[in-house]
């Protein structure tokens, strides 16, 4: 068996300096949906009572 290795086109985020690092307990400490803008698009990221994540559009 061969050696498993990642795509070239894969780079963790942890080597991205433009990576942002959100905690979801700060980005849901008021509500359990948050709205997001993007492309003039409106999505809402929901925080499930399992404890789960939903992006909706």
């Amino acid at each position: 068996m061969g050696k498993h290795t990642a795509p070239p086109s894969f780079v963790p985020a942890i080597l991205q300096p433009q990576a942002v690092l959100l905690q979801s307990d700060k980005l849901f400490a008021q509500s359990k949906e948050v709205l997001i803008q993007h492309q003039g698009e409106l999505y809402r990221l929901q925080l499930t009572r399992n404890g789960k994540l939903i992006l909706i559009k």
